[in-house]
């Protein structure tokens, strides 16, 4: 079977590749286990060629329909995860291109995938910024109500609707998983809001200064990007009867402060003789007030009884960072 990721030249999308590449195969449209023969990635930009024969690379934009119809093809014998988006910052800076990227895009592949003969699976990466405002609750579960503060939560919100939908008319088999914020993530900081939010393990550990522009105190759900690759494929690989009609599934994870990544990351670097960069305070009001709009804490219940997996301590998350990608 074919296997399409948008947004696979990011990092999740390239970790979620590798992970296929060591399965080897996925539940196909029959309900039986199908060989992955090939991977397509699709996004606008690759810092790096593909070295496995299986993977095959297309540029292009995810709000051009030709492109993601050709991406995706007629083969019916195809899973698609859909991860391509613009982040948070991005999104309240940009209006219009987030509208753009984010919800023609979403429509894209689903209209895609609608255009593929059978009823192909289709797993969206959603957020938790789907929550938000007077709705939120301590924690939030998959029965509290969206009411997204800001355009990305906005956007994530409306693609969910769209999966439950084409879903719910048979076009294909879909599901959402609202992520929280992942980490550790490599490299620089980008234009997400919950930059910070790797930024304050990996930018020390790196022996580098953190600027945290949140308050120490701020909590926010936290889990680690293998688990999150691992909830992807767990999520396609659900039956379709296990849903009945909301097909939208919050991921659990950590309640984490940077008051506890400091005291975790201090552990670690004893452990390894490591010297930290040090956490200097950068507060700034306007990340604040999107942080301020997102959940402190996630009910993940309905995803541990489908069979996904729970986060490892964050300790282990923070090793697995330093396993997989080393001091740079």
């Amino acid at each position: 079977m074919k296997v399409i990721i948008t947004g696979g030249g990011g990092f999740l999308g390239s970790q979620l590749c590798q992970k296929l590449l060591q399965r080897g195969q996925l539940t196909g449209p029959s309900g039986s286990s199908e060989p992955i023969e090939e991977i397509v990635l699709l996004d606008a930009i690759f810092p790096r060629p593909a070295k496995d024969a299986r993977v095959r690379q297309v540029s292009g934009d995810i709000s051009n329909r030709a492109v993601v119809l050709s991406a995706i093809g007629s083969d019916p014998a195809v899973a698609i995860f859909h991860l391509a988006s613009m982040v948070s910052g991005e999104c309240e800076e940009r209006f219009d291109d987030a509208l753009r990227v984010n919800l023609d895009g979403g429509r894209n592949v689903f209209e895609a995938a609608r255009a593929v003969p059978g009823k192909p699976r289709v797993v969206f990466a959603s957020s938790i910024a789907c929550f938000g405002g007077e709705a939120m609750q301590d924690p939030n579960s998959d029965r509290t109500k969206l009411t997204p503060q800001t355009t990305y939560g906005m956007t994530k919100a409306m693609c969910e609707l769209m999966v439950n939908d084409y879903s719910r008319k048979g076009f294909f088999d879909g599901r959402s998983v609202r992520l929280p914020t992942v980490i550790v993530r490599p490299g620089k900081p980008n234009a997400a809001a919950s930059s910070w939010a790797s930024g304050m393990f990996r930018e020390p550990l790196n022996g580098e200064t953190c600027l945290l522009p949140i308050r120490r105190e701020q909590c926010h759900p936290m889990t680690g990007y293998r688990t999150v690759t691992d909830s992807l494929i767990a999520l396609h690989e659900v039956p379709a009867k296990q849903f009945r009609d909301d097909r939208a599934i919050g991921l659990p994870a950590h309640r984490v402060t940077p008051q506890l990544a400091a005291a975790v990351i201090e552990e670690v670097a004893r452990e390894r003789s490591l010297k930290l960069g040090p956490i200097v305070d950068a507060f700034d009001a306007r990340i604040q007030g999107i942080v301020d709009n997102w959940p402190v804490a996630v009910d993940g219940a309905r995803a541990l009884a489908l069979g996904l997996p729970h986060p490892p301590p964050l300790k282990q998350i923070v090793e697995e960072y330093l396993e997989d990608f080393g001091r740079r």
